[in-house]
């Protein structure tokens, strides 16, 4: 236990240096813009799960951006 702590400020560092970003090249963009990348995947899917969600909740919002009450989200 000790061991694992003492080790703990060389592994975060070393976690954030491992992880980067890096741009995307023209030729790798098309790969990123397939359908199963997105984030949501199958937007019938996710509406129907979140009718689901909120029906078994009994409530509804929450999970859509605030707007300024003028409609001008």
């Amino acid at each position: 236990m000790k061991k694992s702590l003492a080790l703990l400020p060389l592994i975060i560092p070393a976690g954030l240096v491992c992880s980067s970003c890096q741009p995307v090249q023209a030729w790798e963009r098309g790969t990123l813009a397939k359908p199963e990348m997105a984030i949501d995947a199958d937007p019938m899917e996710t509406t129907l799960n979140t009718h689901i969600f909120f029906s078994k909740e009994a409530s509804n919002g929450g999970h859509n951006a605030a707007g300024g009450g003028c409609g001008c989200n």
